[in-house]
């Protein structure tokens, strides 16, 4: 029996749309997507991470959507549940905490979406690769360089301090112990504060400093583990006329960063390399998505920056640590 078009043009159109769905392989075409959620796109770390993602994504024939967290684990979840619910390809999750990566692998795992960790880590669930950079080592060379400067100006009994990411979260931990170990190894071991980030603003940062020198006014060194709080940290320190007293040592690389090395008013950064993360966490989920072994753990280096190889690693920087940032030298 033939079938008789007694619809209109419209429904004859939807109605074509509906069968073509339902042929083998169209549900794929039609949800080529891969979801970055990040914690926050404040800081130029994620933004140049969701860079490096959406372009492994795209040299592959997949489509890219972002969703800021805000460092909001209600909003994490909720970006979660919309990727789900929008038949995600797959994920590349940087989570807000390590804590809260495994309750969104919970989520995943019952969806049956591949995800891939960028970054921070989980305590645990299920999941494809985690792409992380080697924090301990690369926190360790910063705290090698501030004990170096601090040596060579004959301080005794130094007081240090650090301004960290929050310790859920596993790079935190790293960061943290790699500068501590390092300062240790050298013979330095007056730590007078730690203060953990929350809202990972310059402002944040501008009041843990001014809080620290108020309590401990000899303060000799300072580590500040995310990029853009530095910037709050140098502030507070020019503002008091300490500025070329205190050795301060940071982590994550932004383009002001290149001047104040030269100027000496940081004394090395270890860079992170977000764009090869990013483009490294999309090969790794692709892979898995087209049924190809993963490795379970990436490692990306970090790039040991000072005033005296700016000409070694400004080069690569220029791509692999500010490349969403437009005003990269």
């Amino acid at each position: 029996m033939l079938l008789r078009w007694s619809v209109s043009p419209v429904r004859r159109v939807l109605l074509c749309l509906a069968l073509l769905l339902m042929l083998p392989g169209a549900a794929w075409a039609a949800g080529k997507v891969i979801y970055y959620i990040t914690p926050g796109l404040d800081l130029p770390f994620w933004r140049t991470l969701g860079l490096g993602v959406k372009t492994g994504a795209a040299q592959r024939g997949f489509q890219y959507q972002v969703l800021d967290s805000q460092n909001s684990e209600a909003k994490q979840t909720e970006h979660i549940q919309a990727a789900i619910r929008a038949q995600a390809s797959g994920i590349v999750l940087s989570p807000i905490d390590s804590l809260s990566a495994q309750r969104m692998l919970a989520l995943t795992s019952k969806a049956r979406i591949p995800v891939v960790i960028a970054d921070i880590g989980t305590n645990g669930g299920e999941y494809v690769s985690y792409v992380k950079s080697d924090n301990y080592r690369g926190a360790y060379n910063v705290g090698q360089a501030v004990a170096a400067a601090l040596k060579a100006r004959n301080v005794s009994n130094p007081e240090f301090a650090l301004c960290t990411i929050e310790l859920t979260r596993k790079n935190g931990q790293d960061r943290t112990n790699g500068f501590v170990d390092a300062m240790k190894e050298a013979g330095f071991t007056n730590q007078v504060a730690l203060r953990q980030m929350k809202s990972y603003t310059i402002e944040e940062t501008e009041q843990f400093v001014e809080d620290i020198l108020k309590a401990h006014p000899g303060l000799s060194a300072l580590f500040v583990e995310v990029d853009k709080p530095t910037l709050g940290a140098l502030k507070v320190l020019s503002r008091s006329g300490k500025l070329k007293q205190v050795v301060v040592g940071s982590y994550d690389g932004i383009p002001e960063f290149v001047d104040q090395l030269k100027q000496g008013n940081l004394v090395a950064v270890g860079m992170q390399q977000p764009y090869l993360m990013g483009t490294q966490s999309a090969a790794a989920l692709l892979d898995a998505i087209q049924g190809k072994p993963a490795a379970k753990q990436i490692l990306v280096p970090v790039l040991n920056a000072t005033s005296m190889n700016v000409n070694e690693w400004l080069p690569v920087a220029k791509r692999t640590v500010f490349g969403a940032e437009k005003a990269a030298p």
